[in-house]
């Protein structure tokens, strides 16, 4: 299988494995992102392969006449060979052979960033559709609308010009008619949401932490909602990016970049320390057992700001609940724990994707319960709720 690899393995942290979309290929689908600022400042700290499907790579050779193209769960089989302990970034196609790997070797892939990922095998009147479309237009045609909605089409002219120009030119119109043959006959992924506390262990769904992004005017919108309502949600976060079509890597790299990074930073890669991992089961001060959160941060706030906030928490102690069902928790690291009128109490700075801002926000909260730092949503057990 073709692979791109760039810089070595670092310790024990997993490798950023890529994965394109029909009619692109590594270079076409990531470029513009990894080489986006913020995001080299990331990558440095990983190493970093690049998966081309077969046959999608520039000048590619034909396949012989009667080649059987892999499907995509035996695409989805050859990752192993190529390397182990990652996090997936997937477009489309990629996004769902990713999804895919994961299902079939949960131990190996600590975290998704999954593009336009469709879980569903596709249905028969798409299947018509695109058989209709095969008899009246041309594979790049069919390709474009896979990947851009009709107003972008027309709107964003230099963009669609730019891609419609490397599908038709630089990728080998025979290979790419079998790639897309081979992901039309994808099965449906077959994964449900759990019920919290009761089949989270047994239902078939994702056991990573999953980051789902699409543009708010892609064609692949209702797909991608239709995963996270299948997703174990204290795993999982929507990132529905505004002013964006079908390609956010391309359109919007530098709010990818900043979302993939506080993404990192929430699977325990933390920024303040170089993105260098931050153990599991670190103790906080109390001595209690809080897998996986940071240890406390003595200096990160001084004490009577700690009092302050329990001094409000203890008064208003069930506040802003509303915004805790629309925000999302990034990454949580325990500042200290402090025994106040006979209670013990966490205290956490942390930074959160607040509803309806635009950036991510850093936050202090007050909890009585311990927090882990794999949250997707805020708990409804935070007291107080404090943004910097």
């Amino acid at each position: 299988i073709p692979s791109c690899f760039k810089g070595v393995p670092k310790g024990n942290r997993p490798v950023i494995l890529t994965y394109h979309d029909i009619g692109l290929n590594h270079k076409s689908c990531f470029n513009t992102l990894f080489n986006f600022e913020d995001m080299l400042e990331i990558t440095q700290h990983f190493a970093v392969v690049h998966v081309d499907a077969p046959g999608q790579q520039e000048a590619a050779p034909p396949f012989p006449t009667g080649y059987q193209y892999p499907t995509m769960d035996e695409l989805s089989e050859m990752l192993p060979s190529v390397m182990t302990h990652v996090i997936g970034i997937g477009v489309g196609a990629g996004a769902y052979i990713l999804s895919r790997f994961a299902l079939n070797n949960p131990t190996l892939v600590e975290g998704l960033v999954l593009i336009n990922v469709d879980p569903c095998a596709e249905g028969w009147i798409d299947w018509a559709a695109s058989k209709l479309s095969g008899w009246t237009s041309n594979i790049v045609d069919t390709v474009m609308a896979h990947h851009f909605s009709t107003d972008e089409l027309t709107d964003n002219q230099e963009l669609v010009q730019t891609y419609r120009l490397h599908i038709a030119q630089d990728i080998n119109q025979d290979n790419l008619a079998l790639f897309c043959a081979s992901y039309n006959g994808r099965r449906d992924l077959e994964i449900e949401r759990p019920v919290i506390g009761l089949n989270e262990d047994t239902v078939n769904t994702l056991t990573c932490p999953s980051l789902l992004v699409v543009g708010d005017t892609s064609p692949a919108v209702e797909a991608v909602v239709e995963c996270n309502s299948r997703l174990n949600p204290t795993k999982t976060t929507l990132f529905k990016m505004a002013d964006c079509g079908g390609l956010p890597q391309v359109v919007q790299p530098g709010k990818l970049a900043e979302a993939f990074k506080y993404f990192v930073q929430g699977m325990g890669y933390s920024k303040s320390e170089d993105l260098i991992s931050v153990p599991n089961g670190s103790q906080a001060t109390s001595g209690e057992h809080m897998e996986g959160c940071a240890a406390p941060q003595r200096n990160a706030t001084p004490n009577r700001s700690y009092w302050r906030m329990l001094q409000a928490a203890e008064r208003s102690p069930r506040r802003l609940q509303t915004l805790s069902r629309l925000s999302h928790v990034l990454n949580v690291n325990l500042l200290s724990s402090v025994k106040s009128t006979g209670r013990q109490w966490q205290i956490y700075q942390s930074w959160c994707s607040l509803a309806n801002a635009k950036r991510p926000a850093q936050c202090w909260a007050v909890s009585t319960t311990p927090t882990c730092g794999r949250r997707a949503l805020i708990p409804p057990s935070w007291s107080l709720f404090l943004t910097v």
